[in-house]
């Protein structure tokens, strides 16, 4: 079977943002990535040079998932505000015990690489984030107010997700985001 170089880039992406999630940055040392992915150093150095390439490999990754969940959040049938908060539950749950998913993974390692000044990291997450609320507002009638109102309680949804919270109450708040979506439909125009 032949090797997919793509598909070894995005282990190797995966392994660093499961070492930067799981032990920090610090312990995501270039032999550590490798052996977590599978796959001698010289296999590693192959596709990413240095740490930093992973970094850069990380954030492209993360971007071209965010993407992917922006145009189904895009071409959801329940609209953006109630697809942003519903998976905002759903997918960081899978932290508590389940494989989490890419899109996490990666935004969590994003989260934790800002949080040590790395302003390629702070950039795309704020690029994505504006996109994800760009979507919710353009639902919202351009109420850019409600879309952070929104979004908001996605995040802190995630927020307790990802810690191992479990959301009890989804389907209530689901409920209290689409009498949101239609007040904002029905209010006059300024």
């Amino acid at each position: 079977m032949p090797r997919d170089p793509a598909a070894t880039r995005d282990r190797l992406v995966d392994a660093f943002a499961g070492l930067v999630v799981s032990s920090g940055a610090r312990s995501a040392t270039l032999e550590a990535v490798a052996a977590r992915a599978g796959v001698s150093k010289g296999g590693l150095l192959y596709h990413f040079a240095s740490k930093d390439a992973l970094v850069e490999g990380l954030v492209r990754r993360f971007e071209r998932i965010a993407r992917e969940d922006l145009e189904q959040m895009r071409t959801a049938p329940e609209g953006p505000a109630e697809y942003y908060v519903r998976t905002s539950a759903t997918e960081a749950d899978s932290f508590a015990g389940a494989e989490p998913d890419p899109l996490s993974t990666a935004l969590i390692a994003l989260l934790r690489l800002a949080q040590e000044g790395d302003s390629r990291a702070s950039e795309a997450y704020v690029a994505v984030n504006d996109a994800w609320r760009d979507l919710i507002e353009d639902q919202l009638g351009g109420d850019r107010g409600l879309a952070r109102l929104v979004q908001l309680i996605g995040d802190g949804l995630w927020g307790s997700a990802s810690m191992g919270i479990p959301v009890t109450d989804l389907e209530e708040i689901l409920e209290q985001v689409r009498h949101l979506v239609a007040a904002s439909h029905a209010a006059p125009t300024r």
